[in-house]
C-alpha cells in the first residue's frame, strides 16, 4: 500500500531553471535513440544494397536477421542490466551510459565501410552496432521516465512525462525531414554511395550535446533519499518479481496497449496505405507527417489533463476511442479520397498522441522508487519485443489470410479492450508521492517499521539540495 502523501520537497529545491534542463535531459535520449531508429527504417533499402549484396547467402541471411530482429531481441536484456544499474547506482548513471552507447553506435555506423570495401566483415559489424543500440535502446525508456517523473512537481508530473514522448515523435520527424533532404539534393547512386552516411553522422553531435547536459545534472530528489536513507535496492530484478510483479502486469498491460498502437500508427500505417490501399509513396508519407505533427502537439497537453483530471479518465477515453472507432477509420480510409484519408490518419494519431502523453506517468507512479527505473525498463521492452515489434508482420499475415484489409482496424479494437482493462485495474495516481512504504522503511525493516510524522503518516526525509547547475 502507497504510503500516504507529503508535501513535494521539489518546490523549494529545484528551480525552473533546473526542471528545464532535466526535462530536456531526459527527454534527448529518446529523441536521438527514434531519429537513428527512423533512418535506418526509411532507409534499409540502401543500408541492405551496402551491407547485403544478394550475390552473397550468408550476408543475406545476416541482414534479415540484423535489419528485422536484433534490436527487439536484446532490448530485454538491456532493460535488466540498465534497469538495475538505475535503480542501484542512479538514474543520471544509466542515462549518460545509455545515451554516449547510443552516440559511440552511430557513429561506428556512419563510418562503416561497406561490403565492397571489407566483405562479410561489413555485415558482422553493422549487426554489433545494433545489438549496442538494442541494449541502450532497452534501458532508454526505463531511465528517462524515472527521471522525469522523480525530478517533476507532483502536480506537473504528467506534463513532465510527456515530453518523453515528445522526443520520440520529434526524433521521428526529424528522420523523415531529413531523409527527405537526402532524397531531394542528392542522386540515388550518391546516397548509395555515401550521401546514406549523413543522416548517422549527425546524430552523433545531438547525442554527446545529451551526454554533456546529463553529465550536468543531479539526481532526483527521491532516489537521493533512498541513498540517504540507506534503502537502495541490492537486487531490483529480483524484488520486482517478488514484490512488484502487480505493477509489472500492469505495467505491461499499458505498454501492449501503447507500444502496438504506436507501431501501427507511426511505422505499418505508411505501408498499409501504399500496399493494401493503393497511395503513392509521397501521400502516405505526408499523410504519415501530419499525423505525427498533429501528435507532437497533442502528447503535452494530454498530459496536462491528465495533471488536471487524472490519468484514468484521459486514459479510458483514449482507449474506449480506440476500441469504438478503430474499424470506423480504417473503414473510413479505404474510401480512397484525400479527405477521408486525411480524416482517419488524424483520427489515429489523435487517440494515439493521448495514450503517448499519459501512459509514461503513469507506470512510473505504480512503482516504488527502489525499483522503478527495473520494472519499467523490463515491461517496455518486453511488451515492444514481443508484442509491438511483431504487430507489423501480424498483421500482414492476417491480411494475407483473411483476405480483408479490415484487419488493422479489427487489431487495434483489441488493443483497446486491453487498454480498458488494464487502465480499470489501475488506481487514480495524480499528485501521489513516487515514495512508498517499502522506500521509506529502514534498511533490513518491514514496511511496518517506516519513519512517521507526529500524525502516524509515512515521512519523507528531506533529500540532499540539489547541487546548482554549473
Amino acid at each position: 500500500m502507497a504510503a500516504p502523501a507529503v508535501p513535494d520537497p521539489r518546490s523549494d529545491q529545484v528551480d525552473r531553471r533546473s526542471i528545464r534542463t532535466s526535462t530536456v535531459a531526459g527527454s534527448i535520449g529518446v529523441l536521438v535513440h527514434w531519429f537513428d531508429w527512423a533512418v535506418y527504417a526509411y532507409m534499409a533499402t540502401t543500408i541492405s544494397a551496402v551491407f547485403f549484396p544478394e550475390s552473397d547467402r550468408t550476408a543475406g541471411l545476416l541482414a534479415t536477421f540484423g535489419v528485422f530482429a536484433i534490436s527487439f531481441l536484446v532490448r530485454p536484456i538491456g532493460a535488466v542490466i540498465f534497469g538495475r544499474l538505475g535503480d542501484r547506482l542512479g538514474r543520471t548513471t544509466t542515462l549518460t551510459i545509455v545515451i554516449l552507447s547510443m552516440a559511440l553506435s552511430t557513429l561506428v555506423l556512419g563510418v562503416l565501410p561497406g561490403y565492397s570495401t571489407i566483405g562479410i566483415l561489413a555485415p558482422i559489424l553493422l549487426i554489433v552496432t545494433r545489438v549496442v543500440q538494442g541494449l541502450a535502446a532497452g534501458g532508454e525508456f526505463g531511465s528517462a521516465a524515472a527521471f522525469l517523473g522523480e525530478f517533476s512537481p507532483a502536480k506537473r508530473r504528467g506534463f513532465g512525462c510527456s515530453w518523453l514522448e515528445f522526443g520520440s515523435l520529434l526524433g521521428f520527424l526529424l528522420a523523415s525531414f531529413c531523409v527527405l533532404i537526402l532524397e531531394t539534393v542528392f542522386s540515388s547512386g550518391q546516397i548509395t554511395g555515401w550521401a546514406w552516411r549523413i543522416p548517422f553522422l549527425i546524430t552523433v553531435p545531438l547525442g554527446l550535446i545529451g551526454f554533456y547536459i546529463r553529465r550536468r545534472i543531479e539526481d532526483t530528489p527521491e532516489f537521493r533519499a533512498l541513498q540517504e536513507l540507506e534503502t537502495v535496492s541490492s537486487s531490483p530484478v529480483r524484488e520486482v518479481f517478488r514484490s512488484n510483479w502487480r505493477e509489472f502486469l500492469k505495467t505491461c498491460g499499458m505498454e501492449i496497449f501503447m507500444n502496438v498502437t504506436f507501431y501501427v500508427v507511426l511505422v505499418y500505417l505508411l505501408t498499409y496505405q501504399e500496399v493494401n490501399l493503393g497511395f503513392d509513396a509521397g501521400r502516405a508519407a505526408l499523410l504519415s507527417t501530419v499525423g505525427s505533427a498533429l501528435a507532437l502537439v497533442v502528447v503535452p497537453l494530454a498530459g496536462a489533463a491528465s495533471d488536471r483530471v487524472g490519468r484514468r479518465p484521459v486514459l479510458f477515453t483514449a482507449a474506449i476511442a480506440l476500441t469504438v472507432l478503430s474499424v470506423p477509420l480504417f473503414a473510413l480510409m479505404r474510401v480512397g479520397a484525400t479527405w477521408a484519408a486525411l480524416v482517419s490518419t488524424m483520427g489515429l494519431a489523435l487517440i494515439l498522441a493521448i495514450i503517448l502523453g499519459t501512459h509514461a506517468v503513469t507506470v512510473v507512479e505504480l512503482f516504488p522508487t527502489r525499483t522503478r527505473q527495473t520494472g519499467l525498463s523490463i515491461a517496455y521492452a518486453l511488451t515492444a519485443a514481443f508484442f509491438a515489434g511483431t504487430a507489423p508482420y501480424l498483421l500482414t499475415w492476417l491480411i494475407d489470410a483473411t483476405g480483408s484489409t479490415m484487419m488493422p482496424g479489427f487489431f487495434l479494437a483489441a488493443v483497446g479492450v486491453i487498454g480498458i482493462v488494464t487502465v480499470a485495474t489501475i488506481r487514480e495516481s495524480r499528485g501521489i508521492d513516487l515514495m512508498k512504504d517499502e522506500d521509506l522503511a529502514p534498511a533490513h525493516a518491514t514496511p511496518a517499521d517506516a519513519p512517521t510524522d507526529a500524525q502516524g503518516r509515512a515521512s519523507l526525509p528531506s533529500p540532499p539540495p540539489a547541487a546548482p547547475l554549473a
